[in-house]
This record gives C-alpha cells, structure tokens and sequence, in this order.
C-alpha cells in the first residue's frame, strides 16, 4: 500500500544552463516570427533588337502618314484650282458597209462609227496617245475592231471621230442564225463598242504620266446588214479611268 501511494515527480538539474530557444541579440517579433529567407529574382533585360524594330516601325508608319496627308492636301488643291470633270461620249451615227459571209463560212463586217467625245474642262487638256483599241461586239463575239487617231482635245472642246472598224468572225452560219431570231423576236439588236485609249492629262502647262481610258457603250440598232440605213434606237456609254 505504501508503495501505491508513492509518486514520482521530476527531477530538475539545477546546474544544467538554461538555453533560450532563439538567440538572445533577435528581436521581439523575430522570437515570435522567425526569419525566413526567399530567393532574389532578377527579371530579364529587355532585348535590344525588340525595341529597334519597334522604333524602325513608328518611324515607317509615321513617314507613311505624312505622305498620305501631303498627297490629300495635293490633291484637295489640285481639285480646287482645276476642278476636273469626267470627259463625255456618244454614238451618234452606225454605218454598215459590210457583212457578208464566205464559202468558208466566215463573217467579213465593216463599219464606220461616229463617235463625238466632249471634254467639258475649262483647265484640262486631254492628249489621245497611240496603242488605242476599239471592237464591235455582238452577244460577246467580235464582229470588227480598229483604233482611234492620235490628237490634242482642247479645253471645253467637243470633237467628232469618224472610225472604221472592219474583222472576220467564224461561225458565220450560227452567228447570223442568232442575229435573225433576235431580230425576229425583239425587233432590234444589241451590239456593244468597247474602246481602250491611252491618254496624257494635260494640267494648266503640266503634262502628266499616260493613264487609260477606258468606255463601253451600248448600241440598239434595228438591223444589221450592208447597204442599209442602220438606226440607232438607244445609246449610252460608260467611262472609266485606269491608271
């Protein structure tokens, strides 16, 4: 019973020093919240060739920016002093003087065209250079083709060209076959006038670089054959500019 009622309790070295837990020159909330060391990171220079290009860039966009303003202020005056207006064209008069078919059953057509071109600028003057190209078409098929003269078009000048236009078209019979059921059914024929002119744009005393025209017209007329008074019943034509 005795050696129930015994207890052990524990024994405490006096002598043993007393360590602290954390060293005695750290501060309060080092004690409470140790120190901890992170890794230093260390960010990348940027690239050299990366801020060149970029610079190379606001350098050309800049540039390009001018220019396009210069040129809209160019333009805009050029526009102001001259007031340019688009030329005019019409066909005025169809003469057939030949369109028979051969033994090889090729169509042989010629016609003379009256075309009137009108420049209605009073600063503008339109030089028709050579290399120009018109053609006769009927349904997409050339019936004849030829060009148009070299010469000056004055300001507010109207000028009446007289054009020969002569060619061959094969097929002669299944052309002229078509050429009578559209007669027959409608009582007239379209045919189409396609011309491509180089031209030179004559500003005040400043001749300018060739550019082309370029007009399509298209012709109702009531018959097509030789020796027959051709009427032109509608006629309206399209201008285009290509540089």
């Amino acid at each position: 019973m005795m050696a129930e009622h015994q207890r052990i309790h524990p024994v405490h070295d006096v002598e043993a020093p007393h360590r602290p837990l954390v060293p005695g020159n750290s501060t309060k909330s080092d004690r409470v919240f140790p120190k901890r060391t992170f890794p230093v990171m260390h960010s990348k220079p940027p690239k050299r060739r990366r801020s060149c290009c970029c610079r190379f860039l606001c350098w050309t966009l800049s540039i390009l920016l001018i220019l396009i303003i210069a040129i809209g202020i160019t333009v805009g005056i050029m526009y102001l002093v001259f007031r340019p207006k688009l030329p005019k064209y019409s066909v005025d008069e169809l003469r057939i003087t030949q369109f028979d078919v051969s033994d090889n059953n090729t169509l042989s057509a010629t016609f003379n065209v009256a075309i009137t071109a009108t420049n209605p600028n009073k600063k503008i003057g339109i030089y028709y250079e050579g290399g120009s190209h018109i053609r006769a078409l009927y349904m997409g098929t050339q019936l004849c083709e030829g060009s148009l003269p070299k010469f000056y078009q004055g300001h507010r000048n109207t000028t009446v060209l007289d054009l020969s236009l002569s060619g061959e078209a094969q097929d002669a019979s299944s052309l002229t076959s078509k050429i009578q059921e559209q007669l027959q059914q409608t009582n007239n024929i379209p045919l189409d006038l396609k011309v491509n002119q180089p031209v030179r744009v004559k500003l005040g005393k400043l001749k300018l670089f060739k550019v082309k025209f370029r007009v399509s017209c298209k012709l109702v007329v009531d018959n097509l054959g030789a020796s027959n008074d051709v009427r032109i019943s509608s006629s309206s034509c399209k201008f285009r500019l290509r540089l």
